[in-house]
């Protein structure tokens, strides 16, 4: 039998059940300000993909000298990313602190009062940040959440033990999702290693494995087909600098470009192209910023690059070169050459000096098609494999909105 319903007075959330309450959420979730003077709280906190952990856990690039400026922050408290909310960063948003510590002042902490469940709560917000309610939230060139304006819109609740019965419920729910994604993560990244290894062993080895072998003299490719040659990068594909103000050419910056796929997307960040490089058709273009990212691409018409990217031209078989430097010992050399901890670079003229097995012709046209069969074969199963993420996370959006919302009802 289904539950008496009543207009919530909220558009987006419509009816909830008649015994549900409805108030400001100042009245709900207070503010959290407490400066962490004299650094009486030495647990860092972090905020990484709607989860609080400590940074001693959180693989931390950022690690401040000082906790001096930080907000002391309890279990239970809960933490907003009120940051640059015209960014899609879709229930990311909201994070449970799940022990003491102190967190950035930047984000907006609060505290839900004794009549709110703290699980329940962040599972109420997450739908709220899924539903894109936050988006309008924000003031400012920055469009940032404060509490002042927070405070002022509506928040809804059941009776505080139905509130621990449904954040129960979506916990065990929840957890049980995020153990098949974590699954379908550990398959892709599985293919995509199987991936890499079909390139390695192409571009080095040839496809016939009966060809007589010799030493190629490069310590960390070993033996290559005996009709093969090597030779330094630059001898064979030269660096491209060519800068133009030429209009209506099209960008490609590293976000742009999908790791170890020719893949593109589209970002919100405005580029501006004074100082960019020129490709033209042919070209190969190889990303030294974090170079473990793997984003090389075949340039098929003219356009301009970050000047992050590496531009070689004048190479017989560029796909071929593209596959050569996404092999795993040509990306593991190039890595372990780069300087700077943060933004880790390569030096071009180490990536040029570098010695690389070079192929017939015919063999590397051989090797091409062969690779872009089975790269294409992996790449589809990869694509099955996010799909079903997909519809995971989609799944686990949709069930936290229909129970914090009152549209289904624990049994």
């Amino acid at each position: 039998m289904s539950r008496a319903m009543k207009d919530s007075g909220i558009p987006w959330i419509g009816e909830i059940p008649e015994g549900w309450s409805v108030e400001n959420i100042g009245a709900g979730l207070k503010e959290i300000n407490s400066p962490n003077r004299n650094c009486i709280e030495d647990n860092a906190l972090q905020f990484k993909m709607g989860t609080i952990i400590s940074k001693k856990f959180g693989n931390s690039k950022y690690n401040p000298e000082t906790l001096e400026g930080y907000n002391q922050v309890k279990k239970g408290d809960i933490i907003i990313n009120g940051l640059n909310l015209s960014f899609d960063f879709i229930s990311k948003r909201i994070g449970l602190v799940q022990e003491n510590g102190a967190i950035t002042s930047t984000y907006l902490a609060v505290r839900p009062q004794k009549h709110l469940n703290s699980r329940f709560t962040t599972y109420l917000l997450k739908s709220y940040d899924a539903c894109k309610v936050l988006h309008g939230m924000g003031k400012g060139l920055r469009q940032t959440l404060t509490y002042g304006e927070f405070k002022k819109y509506k928040i809804f609740f059941p009776p505080f033990s139905e509130q621990q019965k449904i954040a129960d419920y979506l916990d065990r729910k929840c957890s049980e999702i995020d153990k098949m994604i974590v699954l379908e993560e550990k398959v892709i990244e599985e293919l995509k290693a199987y991936k890499q290894s079909v390139i390695t062993e192409a571009v080095t080895k040839g496809l016939n494995p009966d060809v007589p072998m010799k030493d190629s003299g490069i310590e960390w490719i070993g033996k290559i087909p005996e009709h093969w040659n090597t030779s330094k990068l630059k001898k064979i594909a030269n660096k491209r600098v060519e800068k133009s103000n030429e209009p209506n050419l099209n960008y490609i910056g590293l976000e742009n470009l999908v790791s170890f796929s020719e893949e593109m997307v589209e970002t919100e960040n405005i580029y501006s192209t004074e100082g960019a490089n020129v490709c033209c058709e042919g070209d190969v273009i190889f990303g030294k910023l974090r170079p473990y990212l793997g984003k090389v691409k075949v340039i098929k018409d003219r356009c301009y690059c970050s000047t992050e990217f590496l531009v070689l031209k004048n190479n017989d078989c560029p796909k071929y070169l593209r596959y050569l430097m996404l092999s795993e010992w040509f990306i593991e050399i190039v890595n372990a050459s780069t300087y700077g901890t943060k933004m880790p670079r390569a030096n071009t003229d180490f990536i040029l000096n570098m010695s690389v097995p070079i192929p017939p012709l015919d063999d590397k046209k051989n090797i091409v098609s062969y690779l872009e069969n089975k790269c294409s074969e992996i790449d589809s199963l990869v694509s099955i494999k996010n799909s079903k993420i997909k519809e995971l996370k989609d799944y686990k959006k949709s069930i936290i909105y229909e129970y914090v919302t009152g549209k289904r009802e624990v049994q």
